[in-house]
């Protein structure tokens, strides 16, 4: 079953059926499916209008010190009896205090509000430019000489031309892209600390990791997030899988994201709007997942998705070391010199091309044609970030001016049909006109 994004709009009547379903005892219908015919998996990054001043759902689809878990956060009474064969029964009562757990994990977690421009389909059907708030959420995870490195989902930071982060205690700073990975919907934002109050500095911790390869499905789960865009929250349940796929479709472009090599863990822990790029903790207050996504849908409750964190550690890590940025505006920003097309999963499976972008022209004079690059090689990378489209390749370019080098990872043909790796440096060039 292929899933979907799509936009809800707040003032909008709902009908309750949308959860759950009821029959209707004056119609003799067929029973429905227990599956809906459309099961939607969805971002949790909120999206407010800022010009129409109605609040949107935007659907996009995934330490320093160790944090125990005291004896009010879980008591466990045990009784004990030894036969005279060895055999020993326990009876145990676990509480769901979790007060002290989240006291120690809140301050490093902060809200992020994205403003942004997007096209907006107007009533007639036309298009125009928007300036739209979103919010969402982040997880402090690394604090260096100069900065305060977050890492969050890319979907909740993405088109951003002003990000804004605040604090446990309330204060808010601008923050910085540091990288990016649209493939694994997952960025790193950086906070100059020359911004932060020295009271705030106190205040704030960094999170610890755990392991996330070690989860049992059954045990706790505590969300933490930005929900509704109204500050932090938390929710609790259990792990309820592992190793879950998930792969999404844009309803407004019908393009297919968010499929990744990475599989998701699920949760009953409400996840909602606000919560993407939040915090997914075990009960000892270790980050185990990054809050991404819930599936909602008829007859569908209390599924909800989180990026393991064990399994992105290297990614994490990557976007950590890259420079910040900013963007760069349209007279001064480089260009490759391609045209390029989507190489999508299925495209894939079809004709035996690695995903990527499809370099389907070179144009002469071109950055990529002075690098020696030609048609038929398949971009799937860009300076070690893994690029599956178009849009991801043109989101990494936009912070890079003419003249500066990047480096590309190709996926070239050979005689036999076979592709081959190559990594190749390339100077960014002017537009071609």
């Amino acid at each position: 079953m292929e899933n979907q994004y799509n936009y809800y709009h707040s003032e909008e009547p709902q009908n309750d059926s949308s959860y759950s379903s009821q029959p209707n005892p004056e119609h003799h219908e067929k029973p429905k499916k227990k599956m809906p015919k459309a099961v939607v998996v969805t971002g949790c990054a909120l999206l407010f209008g800022v010009v129409s001043s109605a609040t949107f759902l935007t659907t996009n689809v995934v330490g320093n010190k160790v944090l125990g878990l005291d004896q009010k956060a879980a008591k466990e009474v045990s009784n004990t009896t030894q036969n005279k064969a060895t055999l020993t029964k326990t009876s145990s009562v676990v509480t769901s205090d979790v007060s002290s757990v989240v006291e120690s994990v809140m301050p490093s977690i902060v809200s992020i509000t994205n403003m942004s421009v997007q096209q907006v389909q107007s009533f007639f059907g036309g298009t125009s430019q928007q300036e739209v708030t979103s919010a969402g959420t982040g997880i402090i995870i690394e604090k260096t000489d100069s900065e305060l490195l977050i890492v969050t989902n890319n979907h909740v930071v993405a088109d951003s031309n002003q990000l804004t982060v605040t604090f446990d205690d309330q204060s808010s700073v601008e923050a910085d892209i540091k990288g990016t990975d649209s493939a694994h919907d997952l960025a790193v934002i950086a906070v100059q600390l020359d911004k932060i109050s020295d009271d705030t500095l106190d205040k704030i911790s960094v999170a610890t990791l755990g392991d996330s390869t070690r989860l049992k499905v059954g045990e706790p789960a505590i969300a933490i997030g930005n929900a509704l865009g109204y500050g932090q929250s938390v929710t609790t349940g259990v792990i309820s899988a592992t190793d879950r796929e998930s792969q999404t479709t844009d309803s407004a472009t019908g393009e297919t994201t968010g499929s990744s090599d990475v599989k998701l863990i699920q949760t009953d822990a409400a996840i909602n709007p606000g919560n993407s790029g939040g915090a997914l903790v075990n009960a000892n207050g270790e980050v185990i997942g990054i809050n991404s996504a819930k599936l909602i849908g008829e007859n569908v409750e209390g599924i909800g998705y989180a990026i393991p964190i064990s399994d992105v550690t290297d990614i994490i890590t990557n976007l950590m070391n890259q420079e910040t940025k900013t963007k760069v505006s349209e007279a001064e920003r480089g260009y490759l010199g391609i045209t390029g097309l989507d190489v999508e999963d299925s495209d894939s499976q079809r004709y035996g091309m690695p995903t990527g972008v499809y370099i389907s022209e070179v144009s002469r004079g071109g950055g990529a044609a002075d690098a020696g690059i030609t048609k038929g090689s398949i971009i799937v990378g860009f300076n070690g970030i893994t690029i599956d489209s178009m849009e991801s390749l043109q989101e990494q370019l936009q912070y890079y001016k003419k003249g500066e080098k990047v480096t590309l990872t190709l996926q070239v043909p050979g005689d036999g049909g076979e592709y081959q790796e190559q990594t190749v440096d390339v100077t960014l060039g002017s537009k071609a006109q």
